[in-house]
């Protein structure tokens, strides 16, 4: 006696499928600032039917495709080049369709992203020189411009992190802005992080001269990192710098790190979403050198060392 074949499952249909596409582009949002409670939903949303699956990969990949990044800049340099007047009386159709074309998820802060001469989308590092010849290396998902102000040049992080290598000794200063902070720097390298309010600021050599919005000035040395956020600065640490710069050679590196804390910083190069399920996996420690533009390999690498389990979606990856 033989075994019956299984039955093919029955396509869905029209309605179904449009169902399924309205439920993925309110999942496409609502996963943003998802809770556990929101994850496990998701799951089960996801496995619920074949067309819930289909349509999420089809949605995030029209939310993430070319065309929208395409349209997105056409309008950023219609926003840089429109004469102040003539933008005022265009900006909320302007705004509206940007928000239509591009949403949450290919340039984030919309209003922030606007007023940048540079972008780099999640994943992508760029290099810069400005017009005094101070280098610049953006980091993944960043935000920068830069000009002259009274003679004085002025370059300001508006959103991600920013790694200086300044030469101008005897001449005036560079001033770098970002949230809270305004720092005065000549002959110094050091990096800026500038995420969620907080900027933290790392030197790798020569001196930066610190000020926060409470009046509030500090000198930093090479080695030394501080914390500045609404409230003025944090304590002044002296963290390995290997490791904390490490993504300025393309690198992540994790010493004893929580689980949790090694998804945060993955988080930010991967084009997509990364759920963790298992709280009790999120505490073990990690160490590790890996390569940042490969996120989704140093996930499996993870897992692997963590004996944990990873469910691969396309943009998504869940580890139980």
């Amino acid at each position: 006696m033989t075994d019956s074949p299984s039955p093919r499952p029955t396509p869905a249909g029209p309605d179904a499928r449009a169902r399924a596409m309205d439920e993925a582009l309110d999942w496409l949002l609502r996963l943003q600032c998802a809770s556990a409670a929101d994850t496990a939903a998701f799951e089960a949303w996801l496995s619920a039917a074949p067309e819930n699956a289909e349509a999420y990969v089809e949605a995030e990949a029209v939310w993430n495709g070319v065309p929208l990044r395409q349209a997105a800049g056409q309008i950023h340099q219609a926003q840089r080049n429109a004469p102040a007047a003539r933008l005022r009386r265009h900006w909320k159709p302007l705004a509206s369709a940007a928000v239509l074309l591009v949403g949450l998820f290919t340039f984030g802060n919309l209003p922030v992203r606007l007023q940048a001469d540079h972008l780099t989308v999640v994943g992508e590092r760029q290099r810069l020189q400005l017009d005094d010849g101070t280098k610049v290396l953006l980091n993944t998902d960043s935000a920068f411009a830069s000009d002259v102000r009274d003679g004085q040049p002025v370059a300001r992080l508006l959103q991600g992190e920013a790694y200086f290598q300044v030469s101008r000794a005897g001449e005036q200063a560079l001033e770098v802005q970002a949230g809270p902070i305004r720092a005065q720097v000549r002959d110094t390298d050091f990096a800026v992080r500038y995420l969620d309010g907080q900027a933290q600021v790392r030197v790798q050599r020569g001196d930066v001269d610190l000020h926060a919005a409470s009046d509030q000035h500090i000198r930093l040395r090479a080695g030394d990192s501080i914390s500045v956020g609404p409230q003025g600065f944090g304590q002044p640490s002296r963290p390995d710098m290997r490791q904390d710069l490490a993504w300025v050679e393309g690198r992540l590196v994790f010493e004893n790190c929580p689980l949790s804390e090694v998804l945060a910083e993955v988080r930010r190069y991967y084009p997509g979403w990364i759920i963790s399920r298992n709280g009790a996996l999120e505490q073990v420690a990690v160490t590790g050198n890996y390569r940042l533009d490969q996120p989704l390999e140093t996930l499996r690498a993870l897992a692997q060392i963590t004996s944990a389990r990873l469910h691969e979606y396309p943009a998504l990856v869940i580890i139980n």
